[in-house]
Order: C-alpha cells, then structure tokens, then sequence
C-alpha cells in the first residue's frame, strides 16, 4: 500500500487487478494476529538479526520451544516473498507441505503461517490442495482463514464447492475469505453464494462479495459498491486500527477499484458523478488518485472492452 501523502502521478492502473484489494488488506492476515505480530514478535527478530535457511526455520517449526516454533513459522511464510527461493531449495514444498500436516493440533499460529507459506509456493507439490482442502475442518477459526486464502492463491477451480460451504460458517472472518476466494476462482458464472453475501449480516462481507462479483465482471454489487465510495457512511461501518493508517480510505479506494474494474455500462455512467466528485475533492489523496485512475481507465474502456473493439 502506497502513503499517504503527496500527490503522485496518475499511473496506469488494471482495475481487474487490484480490485480485491480490500479482502487482502483486511482478511489476508486477520488483524488479532497482526497484533501479535508488532507486539510480540518484533522484540524477537530484534534478537534473531541472522536470516536463516528453509531447513533451519522447518527443524524450528518441528523441534523447537513452544515459543520458537510459530515465528519460525512466520519467517518461512516471510522467506516466500523471495522468487528464487524455491530454485534454491527445491525440496521446500513437500517439506512445507509435511511439515503442515504434522502440525495437525500443534499450536494454531504454527498452521496459521504454514498455509500461507504454502499458498506462495510458485510450484506447490500435487497433493498441496488436497492437504489443504483436508485442513478445513481445523476448529480455529483463524487458521481456516489462512487455509482458504491458501486454496485461493493456488488457484484451482475444483475446491470451489469446498470454499462455497465455508461460507455457511457462523464465523464473519471465515465468510469474509471465502467470498475473497470465490472473487479469486474461477466458477460456472452464477456466483450463487456471491451475490447471496451482497445481503450478509456484516457490512465488510458484503463489500467483500461486491469487490469479489465486479472481479468476475459482474455488476449485481453495484449498490453495495456505491456505499463504499460514501465517505460519511464507510466511516460508521469502520473500525479504527492501529495498524491500518486510513481503513476508512482503504474501502472506498476498493470500491473505486472495482467500480472501474466493471468498465462501461449504463449503470457505471449514474456512478462517473462519485467518482469525479472523489477525485476532486476527497480528504485523502490516495482516494483522490484512485478516482483519478478509475475515471482514466472508464475513459479507456476494460481490456475487454478494448478486445470486443479490436474484433
């Protein structure tokens, strides 16, 4: 996420891209862990200045102290943001993948991390959706989370029932993530369950299946999508964070994304008026840019749009 702060230029931005912004933000790491993350485990990588080797941080997650386990876990979801990293280690995955199932009833932190190393894995091992699909029974809420996310990085099409019946969970984070996934994966086009969570109980599930439905091109959340470009209304529904410098401006620059990710319509036009108004005057300059960026790429049309010219 960019600063906020000064103006910078307009740049070409795929609204189909960045459109489920907001479920990342937000649902990717829920935010209690996050808490727990600054608070505690900052003080100990100020102990740990040496970065350590895939194997070194697995024989931790293993073997280690109760207390050593899950930040080794941590550092090894951290590890995947490098691209080389498994042609450097090429027996990472089915390490990572063995070393998940072992944790089955270990310390939930540890799991939590595991699917989300997994879920980065450039070159998961074939049985890696499986293992994970298994995982969604785990009774802690929070590891479903990182296990679904997980399944949605990985991208296949066959977990989709899977992630529908997640959604009938009691838990609002666990509904947040499925519908995230279900905006991720592909499906038969009906996006029953997405356009049920447009009517869910908790306002962020909503937008989440609002940002989720425009990925697929579809417009049914475009109500939904109009409340969150409301400054006024999003700062009654959010809670403020201490680690989110501006949520009230991350969800309008979500719904402003995935306005323009629906492209040219009928039904876009009634919205050019928000947008312009954003653009123009909005307190926070990353929302005034993403307007900007919206309103450029309505002008240029989707890339779909652009095709159908082409033909």
């Amino acid at each position: 996420m960019e600063k906020l702060g000064e103006r910078e230029p307009v740049r070409s931005v795929n609204p189909l891209s960045t459109a489920p912004s907001l479920a990342v933000q937000f649902f990717l790491i829920p935010l209690s862990v996050v808490v727990v993350i600054f608070a505690i485990y900052g003080g100990f990588r100020m102990m740990v200045a040496d970065e350590r080797s895939p194997e070194e941080y697995l024989a931790e997650v293993s073997s280690g102290g109760r207390d050593r386990r899950w930040p080794a876990a941590y550092e090894l979801s951290r590890l995947m943001d490098d691209p080389e990293i498994e042609e450097r280690f090429p027996d990472l995955g089915p390490a990572l993948l063995r070393t998940f199932v072992e944790s089955d009833g270990d310390d939930p932190r540890v799991r939590r991390y595991l699917a989300l190393a997994i879920g980065r894995l450039r070159y998961p091992p074939s049985d890696s959706v499986a293992t994970l699909t298994g995982a969604l029974d785990d009774p802690d809420p929070e590891t479903l989370i990182s296990v679904i996310w997980a399944l949605a990085s990985l991208g296949d099409q066959a977990v989709v029932p899977r992630i529908v019946e997640m959604y009938q969970a009691q838990d609002a984070g666990i509904r947040k993530m499925a519908v995230y996934a279900l905006g991720v994966l592909p499906d038969d086009g009906a996006h029953t369950t997405l356009r049920a969570a447009l009517r869910d109980p908790v306002t962020d599930v909503q937008w989440n299946a609002a940002v989720s439905l425009a990925r697929h091109g579809d417009d049914r959340g475009l109500v939904v999508l109009q409340r969150m470009l409301d400054r006024e209304y999003v700062s009654k529904q959010v809670t403020p964070s201490g680690n989110v410098a501006d949520p009230v401006g991350e969800v309008m620059i979500s719904g402003v994304r995935a306005v323009a990710a629906l492209g040219q319509d009928g039904r876009i036009e009634a919205v050019r008026p928000t947008l312009a108004a954003l653009a123009e005057a909005d307190e926070s300059l990353k929302v005034r840019q993403a307007a900007m960026e919206a309103i450029a790429a309505l002008e240029r049309g989707t890339p779909r749009e652009r095709v159908a010219e082409r033909q």
